[in-house]
């Protein structure tokens, strides 16, 4: 089926800017907004439902084909729509309204050796993004999301992962149920911590292993930095005392990967 909107008025325009804008819209349609042929892509080629595919003619190109004969519902926009819509330069002419996963603890598939990303109280999209890009590469099994300030499928948080919240496992809980999973799984958690005593290279991650993170203005809570949890620096070397999570996250997770991989 196919409609076409020439009107930026129209209401189904408006409604899409509100999905955009607003968690709360989000969160009681249970819709996201995907713009993007990878990003639109990945989310099919893993069994996320799309709804809607906008699809602007002036501007998707031929790679587009394959994506729009697979969608059931179209609805053809026209340039001036379609650029209201837009939240990306040199966009492709495509955006998707699409139903998210909600994944719990206990649906999450592990494998036998997991290492996890646990991430507590993101507040920022662009992190969020760039961690479970991390996540993808990395081969993780999931990214677990505390208590989070964020929504995860912020339309910022879906470009920063160029689609890699699709392909990943996120799954989202307070630090108390991660806490309490972590222990039922026999997985050891390490949290990232300025004040922890050792390196991150002298820390064994060959175990079943989740590795924590918390914001960059507060750090961890205190749930995740008594003795119970293993504590793990990165060195600073030079005038900061921190990197971004983002980038420790790729740090600390490529080490892991070094030693599994040389372990085998």
């Amino acid at each position: 089926m196919e409609e076409i909107i020439i009107s930026p008025s129209n209401t189904r325009i408006k409604n899409v800017l509100k999905l955009k804008e607003k968690w709360s819209e989000r969160r009681n349609q249970d819709v996201i907004v995907v713009e993007g042929l990878r990003e639109i892509s990945m989310a099919r080629e893993n069994g996320f439902d799309i709804k809607t595919l906008f699809v602007c003619d002036d501007i998707a190109g031929k790679k587009s084909k394959e994506l729009i004969s697979s969608v059931a519902h179209i609805v053809r926009i026209s340039r001036e729509v379609f650029e209201k819509l837009t939240y990306r330069e040199n966009s492709d002419g495509l955006l998707a309204l699409v139903r998210p996963k909600h994944f719990r603890l206990k649906d999450l598939k592990l494998s036998a050796v997991p290492l996890l990303i646990v991430l507590e109280s993101v507040e920022k999209p662009g992190n969020l993004g760039a961690v479970l890009r991390t996540a993808d590469a990395s081969g993780a099994d999931a990214v677990i999301v505390c208590n989070p300030k964020t929504d995860i499928y912020n339309p910022n948080s879906i470009r920063s992962s160029i689609g890699c919240i699709f392909s990943k496992q996120v799954a989202v809980a307070t630090s108390d149920e991660v806490i309490e999973f972590l222990a039922e799984k026999g997985i050891k958690s390490f949290s990232a911590a300025l004040t922890a005593k050792k390196k991150y290279t002298d820390t064994d991650f060959t175990v079943p292993a989740a590795i924590v993170f918390g914001t960059e203005a507060d750090g961890l809570s205190e749930k995740w930095l008594t003795p119970a949890q293993d504590q793990v620096l990165i060195p600073m070397l030079g005038k900061i005392d921190s990197l971004n999570v983002a980038a420790s996250c790729a740090v600390i997770v490529y080490e892991a990967i070094r030693q599994r991989q040389r372990s085998l």
